[in-house]
């Protein structure tokens, strides 16, 4: 499972033009997860993101969470995270979860996020979707487990 988390001022997702999920201050979470990813590992991840230090504090050090600042996450599926790029020029997929797999432990990601106080926008999982946001400053963190 793979998390590109980038700190924004705000972000939101679309599909075919409507608009499906929109959040202030927080973080857009793009999730990729492989085949072998289990529940288990979304909510440690989900742990992960909610109390990553990764917004100042006074002094301008990274010493704050989503937790501590009430963030929202938007979290976006993303397959193409797991790509594999080791031969050729055209990515392979493979590793990728199969969809039947894969939806069932991003909406185990989402709701352990919820659970632990996070408020948490989403994509339409499986969708070809439009991603805009605005990066604070610019912060971006790849998470991999």
């Amino acid at each position: 499972m793979k998390a590109v988390l980038q700190r924004v001022s705000h972000a939101s997702v679309s599909v075919g033009g409507s608009t499906r999920g929109r959040i202030g201050p927080g973080l857009l979470v793009l999730l990729g997860i492989a085949d072998g990813d289990e529940r288990a590992d979304a909510e440690r991840l989900a742990g992960k993101v909610a109390r990553l230090r990764v917004f100042e504090d006074d002094a301008g050090r990274f010493d704050r969470s989503l937790l501590d600042t009430a963030g929202a996450a938007l979290v976006v599926s993303q397959f193409t995270l797991v790509a594999d790029t080791t031969k050729g020029n055209r990515p392979s997929f493979t590793a990728a979860a199969p969809p039947e797999h894969a939806e069932p432990v991003y909406e185990s990601f989402c709701a352990a996020l919820r659970e632990l106080g996070v408020p948490v926008e989403t994509g339409v999982f499986g969708a070809r979707m439009d991603v805009e946001l605005l990066n604070d400053g610019p912060v971006t963190i790849v998470l991999d487990l």
